[in-house]
């Protein structure tokens, strides 16, 4: 009893430490904002943001792949999502590139940390509403223009078992308009340390897979659904041999249960 009151203090001083963190940073990103037109600083502060977080929640990160990439291009990352800490665990990973999410709009009315990521620029999608959701692939297409990659989550909201779901078509729309190389990227083990629904971070690894760009010089508009297939294809085979490395024996976690056992050890 005494143990399991001590690890949920821990969890409990993370959280609070999480929260100190993300406060000043999110303050600064606001009043930054007005003076900073493509949020290029901004993003650069949040950085910063994105170091403590994985420090005080003990999370370490080991990227795969990254010498697939050219620093002075732009590309769509297409990620899986399984957990809130993937998109510190991005920006940890592709820190050489300046990024831009494109995110839910319900995001904007999370106190502080809504507004700064209105103030950083990134590109908020309103999924009920058509033709703000095509504006919001022009701001993107802005972005790409303007030198700055932008990252997504295809699947559109976190898998709260780990299975991949099926992927939405608006990010590869983009790519297509665009002609900007997609690069399917696999998170193996975020949704371990802080599953969906969950408050408590677990420490331990998080791998990220950096596969190589996909090149839509034979994609147009008709070859959409072919595009989002082999992006959705990548990804999952990324994710299936992730688990069976974790099934002979490597020390990632990945799943809910035996990572809270070993945090009681």
């Amino acid at each position: 009893m005494l143990k399991r009151s001590f690890i949920l203090m821990a969890y409990s001083l993370k959280l609070l430490l999480i929260i100190l963190i993300t406060l000043p940073v999110s303050l600064a990103i606001i009043l930054l904002g007005p003076f900073d037109p493509l949020g290029k600083r901004s993003y650069r502060i949040s950085r910063l943001w994105t170091w403590g977080i994985l420090k005080a929640g003990g999370i370490r990160v080991r990227v795969k792949g990254l010498e697939r990439l050219d620093p002075s291009r732009q590309y769509i990352f297409m990620a899986n999502h399984q957990s809130n800490i993937d998109i510190p665990v991005l920006v940890r990973s592709l820190s050489q590139f300046q990024l831009r999410w494109v995110a839910k709009k319900e995001l904007l009315f999370v106190p502080l940390f809504g507004w700064a990521m209105w103030a950083s620029k990134h590109i908020v999608v309103d999924r009920t509403n058509r033709s703000q959701a095509m504006a919001s692939l022009r701001k993107a297409k802005e972005r790409i223009e303007g030198g700055i990659s932008v990252v997504l989550f295809p699947e559109g909201t976190r898998s709260a078992d780990g299975q991949l779901l099926p992927f939405k078509s608006g990010g590869f729309i983009l790519a297509v308009k665009t002609q900007t190389p997609i690069v399917p990227i696999a998170i193996n083990g975020s949704g371990a340390l802080l599953p969906r629904g969950d408050w408590r971070i677990r420490g331990g690894e998080v791998e990220v897979v950096v596969s190589e760009p996909i090149v839509l010089d034979r994609y147009r508009r008709g070859g959409i659904r072919s595009l989002l297939n082999r992006v959705r294809a990548v990804v999952e085979s990324q994710l299936q041999r992730g688990g069976r490395e974790a099934a002979d024996g490597t020390e990632k976690i990945h799943s809910p249960k035996a990572a809270e056992a070993r945090a009681e050890r």
